[in-house]
């Protein structure tokens, strides 16, 4: 964070020393210290009787901050996001494998488990795409870009929009092929 570099910068133009800082705004000297060495952050109070005391507004004195703490919130929702399809991607595969073995050991009892598995595993799957369309990412470039913490320029982002409509049509294709790829093979395999 740059807070403290900001309150020290801002201190000295003043020319206070950190105790005649630290009794303009009710805090002990030992604070103001470790506002500026980074070991604390600031309340909300404070920061606005110091952007107050220092002549600016609120935005321009964390400013600086800002920008950081929305890394640190985009980093937190890329590895959020990273864990939670890892996690699907494995208990996906789970689905994809286990319904006719299932059936064909235990019968409807099988389909039974099958189904109360999924019934999880689709909330969650809603719950990434929640996370998907808050962070306006679609198409595989957009994925992997957010993954890496990055974004696409302008231009990359208005083509990923236009290739939206028709990937969901050829996911949803290859999602059915897939399946039935799936059960042929398990037929063929528990005959």
């Amino acid at each position: 964070m740059e807070i403290g570099k900001r309150i020290k910068e801002l201190r000295g133009d003043k020319g206070w020393n950190q105790e005649e800082f630290a009794e303009k705004v009710f805090v002990s000297r030992q604070t103001v210290s470790s506002w500026e060495n980074d070991k604390s952050y600031p309340d909300i109070k404070s920061l606005l009787l110091m952007s107050e005391l220092f002549g600016i507004t609120l935005d321009e004195f964390v400013k600086g901050d800002l920008a950081t703490m929305k890394k640190e919130i985009n980093k937190d929702a890329v590895n959020l996001f990273n864990r939670l399809s890892y996690i699907y991607g494995i208990g996906f595969l789970i689905a994809l494998v286990t319904p006719y073995p299932l059936f064909f050991y235990l019968g409807w009892a099988g389909l039974i488990i099958w189904f109360l598995y999924m019934v999880p595993l689709i909330i969650f799957a809603f719950y990434i795409e929640k996370m998907k369309k808050t962070n306006d990412i679609a198409t595989y470039k957009e994925i992997v870009a957010f993954c890496e913490g990055t974004e696409l320029d302008k231009d990359s982002k208005i083509a990923e929009k236009a290739k939206r409509p028709y990937q969901r049509v050829l996911l949803a294709i290859g999602a059915g092929a897939l399946l039935l790829a799936i059960l042929l093979l398990e037929s063929y395999i528990f005959k």
